[in-house]
């Protein structure tokens, strides 16, 4: 009945209300989402933009690791198996303002799911380093800054 986008975003937005407030002063929205990609949107507003009005960069980390964090969560919902997730480390490179509306993007969703399952059969605590990046699609189709953040799995 709702398409999967919705239901991510719910999703996330749920999480922000009960967990992390931040996420969801940010109004993330997820554009599209499939098994090995996922595209996010976080509007540039008075609440996310810093003095120069561009986005801010703490804002940046929340797109990046919700970013990553929504694949994570399909791959860990299909297991059927509870496991906690956790960013153990994050390296940014910021290469231009973003003047518009940021969009977020990850396509490693393959790798996610091979690092779940190896989670699961190890049973272990197991780490990948998960690449994400960001456009602003309204100003350019050129990057504004790329992630780089090792997404941390263990079996509850």
């Amino acid at each position: 009945m709702f398409s999967s986008e919705f239901k991510t975003t719910m999703m996330i937005r749920a999480f922000g209300f009960l967990k992390v407030p931040m996420i969801l002063y940010c109004r993330p929205k997820v554009i599209s989402i499939n098994n090995s990609y996922v595209e996010l949107k976080i509007p540039l507003r008075r609440r996310t933009k810093n003095h120069l009005n561009s986005l801010y960069f703490g804002v940046f980390a929340v797109g990046s690791d919700l970013t990553a964090g929504a694949l994570a969560m399909r791959s860990i919902k299909k297991s059927n198996q509870k496991i906690s997730l956790v960013f153990k480390d994050f390296h940014a490179n910021f290469k231009m303002r973003a003047e518009g509306d940021v969009h977020f993007y990850c396509n490693e969703g393959e790798k996610i799911d091979t690092l779940v399952k190896k989670t699961v059969s190890s049973g272990s605590r197991e780490n990948e380093t998960i690449n994400i990046f960001a456009k602003v699609p309204s100003v350019s189709n050129e990057i504004v800054a790329e992630f780089t953040e090792t997404l941390s799995l263990k079996v509850l």
